[in-house]
């Protein structure tokens, strides 16, 4: 006899009730040899940050679209940050730079094209912080001079 998919559950335990919520689950959990359940418990990952973002937008990526020449032309910060998404975000999940376990960079259209599917909001603090090295890493490559981005606040 097969059983139902498992839907993934996430309790965030900030308190008694969300405790009392997990143990009340764990003898419920079906058991399955040939479909095991694995049970995680680790610190809550955290997002890149909003000020992150923010200077990525206000700093590297507005040097390299106003620095940056390819071909003749240059390109705008939106056409960079979709370039770079492709380029640096990771092709699998990674514990330490995605935040979620579905997470998932590339799918395939009604076409059977690839398309990119992932964003940089999908990365962890860690994960964010080496895609902006990568990004910083390019435009240094490239003889953008990088100017410090706006203090915010």
């Amino acid at each position: 006899m097969k059983r139902e998919k498992f839907e993934q559950r996430r309790i965030r335990l900030v308190g008694a009730q969300q405790l009392a919520t997990a143990l009340a689950l764990l003898p419920h959990l079906p058991l399955d040899a040939d479909k095991p359940l694995e049970l995680l418990i680790r610190e809550e990952v955290k997002g890149r940050k909003l000020d992150q973002n923010a200077l990525m937008w206000a700093g590297p990526l507005r040097d390299i679209a106003e620095q940056c020449w390819i071909e003749g032309r240059q390109h705008s910060a939106e056409v960079w940050h979709e370039y770079f998404k492709a380029q640096f975000l990771p092709e699998q999940f990674d514990l330490d730079l995605c935040k979620s376990e579905k997470y998932q960079k590339w799918d395939f259209g009604p076409g059977g094209d690839r398309v990119l599917v992932a964003s940089s909001t999908d990365l962890t603090i860690k994960g964010f912080a080496q895609y902006l090295d990568q990004i910083h890493a390019f435009g240094g490559q490239m003889g953008v001079e990088f100017h410090e981005a706006p203090q915010r606040g």
